[in-house]
């Protein structure tokens, strides 16, 4: 069939769930037997959020082939379980740099270069490359933003272009906004909506369906008003009341006739009939009441629960798999420095230290890990989390506090943690990264490979320093076991404590790869960990996906 195309605009405020909505729409598509695939323009002139503040842009989200993408792409992938590659996420910065590239080498033979038609074409190129190279049959678009923003001006121009080359029988425009809730009043108001779509349509595109985000019941007077000032059918105006399960949201547009709006606006039929029962049977588990077991996450961005969103989602569904409740505490790194937040962290029955960069709160995290070694508390390192668990080892076992890596301290007499040899010399931020799904080969009898069941497994990375392998021999003499190496066995991707009822941590990212009907094996093996020390008895979620 012809590619159909559907675009996803927010109005009104940002954060407004466009997000969460595309991919839970794309979940509503694929239920019906479609190859769907989504795509997210972000208006940012940042080439990726790889170097971007996690204030600022919450977790970067990395892809199978190392791209360094929006947590939305995050999104996608849990809701719709697809995989995503590198043309899934088009920024302002990208498209520019292409195009001034092209100019340099002189392939506009000397004419003026504007945002119309060479910005435009660039942007819609690459929305063509998703299907040429995905073969998807439905594609999702996100645009960033609020329509308004300057930055996104170019994106929604080049949707304009797109829907009248495709056709409107291929293209759909669906336009989230935002309900605010007038307190003197006890009343929703629309015209915050009404003021939005007119702006949209001011570009020339005008939505076919309204998906109304609030926080409060949406009644059909409401819908009767949005569906007549912003010219769309009231079956195509969507109330989507803010839910405290996130996965309910598929479920919600699918009772709200969603997916068939859809099928008939581009006159197609679903291949195969939707079958909700697994989906339904997993947010009635998370509404019933389980027993709850804590978690402290010691991190240095968690003001921002946004930064780390994905270990959040990971651990949330080995919970859920293992049928207890995340009471997740969040603790600041650089607070337990200061001897603050301490009761959180001996308040837990596990202890998850994620990545980082930076030195800031750097003493905090090697205290978890100290705390989490001395009194045998689960614990789960990711990334900068192991090469810490790393650190605080060394410094046991050379009984020096100078053990460090070479990124805090690149004085350290014990540089446990290092560039690679061959990084040394390069500058670019960036340069030195390893990004994207590299393999591990599991060591037998490890908690790691008991926690897998097979020897070798692909893990998405983001980091820039490695285990020292000067270290391997005597750590690896007093109790440290490199429990996943890579097939070369260059590489620790896996460290793990022998005489510790669970402290083990990754090189990679498992969390990125963890799905709410497929929890990631490390992480079920962690919250299992955790519920044996919290003395919690588990039972095992089964659905038809597992």
């Amino acid at each position: 069939m012809t590619t159909k195309y559907i675009f996803f605009t927010g109005g009104v405020v940002s954060s407004v769930g466009k997000g969460v909505t595309a991919a839970a729409i794309g979940r509503l598509l694929k239920e019906r037997g479609f190859n769907v695939m989504v795509q997210k323009l972000d208006p940012y002139i940042n080439v990726d959020p790889g170097t971007m503040s996690p204030y600022q842009n919450g977790e970067v989200f990395v892809l199978d082939d190392g791209a360094e993408t929006d947590l939305d792409l995050g999104h996608y992938e849990r809701f719709i379980d697809v995989r995503l590659s590198r043309v899934c996420n088009v920024t302002t910065g990208q498209v520019y740099a292409e195009v001034i590239s092209k100019e340099r080498r002189g392939d506009f033979l000397g004419g003026t270069i504007q945002v119309i038609p060479h910005i435009t074409n660039e942007i819609k190129h690459r929305i063509s490359l998703v299907s040429k190279t995905t073969n998807a049959e439905i594609v999702l678009i996100e645009v960033g933003g609020t329509v308004g923003d300057i930055e996104s001006q170019p994106f929604l121009e080049a949707l304009r272009q797109l829907r009248s080359e495709l056709g409107r029988e291929n293209t759909l425009c669906i336009h989230v906004t935002w309900l605010p809730y007038i307190g003197a009043t006890q009343e929703l108001k629309t015209k915050p909506t009404q003021h939005s779509v007119r702006e949209l349509r001011s570009i020339g595109i005008s939505p076919d369906m309204i998906v109304a985000r609030s926080d409060y019941p949406v009644d059909n007077s409401l819908r009767e008003k949005i569906a007549q000032f912003c010219d769309v059918e009231k079956r195509a105006v969507v109330p989507m009341v803010t839910t405290p399960v996130l996965y309910e949201v598929p479920l919600l547009l699918e009772q709200a006739g969603v997916a068939e709006y859809i099928m008939e606006r581009f006159a197609i039929t679903p291949r195969v009939q939707p079958d909700w029962s697994d989906w339904k049977q997993m947010v009635a588990d998370v509404r019933r009441e389980r027993p709850k077991v804590k978690v402290a996450l010691v991190g240095k961005y968690v003001e921002l629960h946004d930064a780390y969103i994905s270990v959040r989602e990971a651990l949330s569904h080995a919970a859920l798999h293992l049928g207890v409740e995340l009471d997740l505490r969040w603790v600041h790194s650089a607070e337990l420095e200061k001897n603050k937040g301490w009761d959180a962290v001996k308040e837990s029955d596990g202890i998850v230290v994620p990545g980082g960069f930076g030195s800031r709160g750097i003493e905090g995290k090697i205290q978890a890990a100290h705390y989490a070694r001395t009194e045998k508390v689960p614990y789960l390192g990711l990334c900068l989390g192991m090469q810490l668990m790393v650190v605080d080892f060394a410094r046991d076992f050379y009984k020096s506090d100078e053990a460090n890596s070479t990124e805090f301290e690149p004085s350290t007499p014990y540089p446990v943690i290092d560039l690679m040899p061959e990084q040394h010399q390069i500058t670019d931020k960036g340069g030195t990264m390893r990004l994207g799904l590299y393999p591990c080969q599991l060591q037998p009898g490890t908690i790691a490979a008991q926690a897998y069941g097979q020897e070798l497994v692909q893990e998405r990375h983001r980091h820039r320093f490695e285990f020292n392998n000067d270290f391997r021999e005597p750590l690896g003499a007093n109790g440290m076991r490199f429990s996943g190496l890579s097939p070369d066995h260059r590489l620790v991707e896996i460290a793990e404590l022998a005489d510790h009822p669970f402290m083990l941590g990754t090189q990679f990212h498992p969390e990125f790869l963890s799905r709410p009907n497929r929890p990631h094996p490390l992480f079920v093996a962690f919250m299992k960990a955790v519920c044996d020390h919290a003395g919690v008895k588990t039972k095992v979620r089964k659905g038809k996906e597992d």
